[in-house]
């Protein structure tokens, strides 16, 4: 299983591979130690996130999503351009390829298991069918939360 996480302490990311087992995950950069909880991952299966004391995963494609928007926004404006020059037969085209681009990338492309709170990405994970795909309700409720601890936080240092 792999981890792609933020380092609580240094604020790096790391990238680690996980067998079943580990005890711990520990920070490259700065040696920053987190116990795993026991129960937390077995079999290849994650129940609950790894580095911080969140429950709360989900599943979602593992892609860029900014390479996906800019795919869209890239096709819409070639399109455009087709438009512009009645060229109808290319627009559509360019519109279909596109739309066949996204297809493919949506079939070939794995799925990743992501935490609310932390945003720690676990890619080669079994067991997804546990966990639901994005609910913004619990996200709102994560980013929320993290936004008053930063008020606070700020509060207390003024």
């Amino acid at each position: 299983m792999n981890l792609t996480h933020t380092c609580s302490e240094c604020g790096q990311p790391n990238t680690v591979e996980l067998v079943d087992g580990a005890d711990r995950v520990v920070c490259p950069h700065c040696d920053h130690t987190v116990e795993i909880p026991p129960g937390a991952f077995s079999s290849g299966a994650v129940h609950r996130c790894l580095v911080c004391p969140s429950t709360d995963l989900y599943v979602r494609k593992d892609f860029p999503q900014q390479l996906g928007v800019a795919i869209v926004v890239v096709g819409f404006a070639v399109s455009c351009v087709t438009w512009y020059f009645y060229l109808t037969a290319a627009t559509f085209s360019v519109l279909f390829a596109t739309a066949l681009i996204d297809v493919v990338l949506y079939l070939f492309v794995g799925n990743a298991l992501m935490c609310y709170r932390c945003g720690a990405t676990y890619r080669d994970v079994e067991g997804l069918d546990e966990h639901g795909g994005f609910d913004l309700e619990t996200h709102e409720r994560y980013r929320q939360e993290s936004a008053r601890l930063a008020e606070t936080a700020a509060a207390g240092k003024g």
